[in-house]
């Protein structure tokens, strides 16, 4: 049995939280920029270059890629060999308070949907967690800012309206987003579980590296076709025109019942920020 103290988390779980902030990942920031070399549009080729522009300052100032820093999501894999020193939860958001506060990122979390008083340090954030074989704690932070986040949705769809059932979510989804939700997007995508895991898959989607591809080859191709149907729309970037809607369609999926097709559609905006850390 290995042991990890709580300290240890909070301070990996600080750190990620400042760098997901400040800097995209590699594959991510490559994405912008060949997007940047292949859109023809010129209006849409000088916005993905100010993109680039925004992301090499952040990256170079220390300064963080957007304003609103989110909401801290987590996705949590915690080894059956692993023993805590302490509640995992608060080591968690003992880190998001460190790390919010110190890297001086905005605090975007009210205590209560209602009477929505700040908490000052963007606790508590949302944690999912997964119990793996193995010793070791793998902690994935997902800050999600809310212009974004604010035009997704989900559908209890019948398992007659099939993949174009499917393909129609996604596409009228990404419509009715059009420039609320700061294209060029990445578009996560759950397909199955019931009501509320298929939204976890969704946002566990947007975690995975623009240009990767499922698993499951039909799964796979489905995200090929997105791409390409989404790009068609002439969105483009800030919703202005062009052939650069979205950087990536991601595709998570589970078992579902017979009666059933649940479909979550996450929107991102180009700053798909995710950090991960293996303790």
């Amino acid at each position: 049995m290995r042991e990890i103290s709580t300290d240890q988390i909070t301070e990996a779980v600080a750190k990620i939280c400042i760098e997901a902030n400040l800097k995209l990942s590699e594959e991510m920031e490559g994405c912008i920029r060949r997007a940047s070399d292949t859109e023809k549009n010129p209006l849409a080729q000088k916005i993905l270059g100010q993109l680039k522009e925004n992301m090499d300052i952040a990256r170079e100032d220390g300064i963080p890629i957007c304003q609103d820093t989110g909401m801290a999501v987590f996705f949590v894999k915690v080894g059956q060999e692993v023993h805590i020193n302490g509640g995992l939860t608060e080591a968690i958001n003992e880190g998001v308070r460190k790390g919010y506060t110190e890297g001086f990122l905005r605090k975007s979390v009210v205590g209560d949907p209602i009477e929505r008083v700040n908490t000052g340090d963007n606790t508590p954030a949302i944690i999912h967690y997964d119990i793996v074989p193995g010793d070791s704690l793998e902690i994935t932070v997902a800050p999600k800012g809310f212009g974004s986040e604010n035009m997704s949705k989900l559908y209890m769809l019948k398992p007659a309206d099939g993949v174009e059932g499917i393909k129609n979510a996604v596409i009228n989804t990404v419509k009715d987003a059009g420039p609320n939700a700061c294209p060029p997007f990445v578009v996560g995508v759950g397909i199955g579980g019931d009501f509320e895991l298929v939204a976890e898959l969704s946002k566990k989607a947007l975690t995975r590296e623009p240009g990767s591809r499922s698993s499951i080859p039909h799964i796979a191709e489905l995200e090929e076709e997105l791409l390409k149907e989404i790009n068609s729309l002439g969105i483009g970037p800030a919703g202005l025109g062009g052939s650069t809607t979205a950087l990536a369609v991601n595709i998570e999926t589970y078992a579902t019942h017979i009666a059933g097709m649940p479909v979550a559609v996450n929107m991102c905006c180009h700053v798909d920020r995710h950090k991960m850390v293996i303790l």
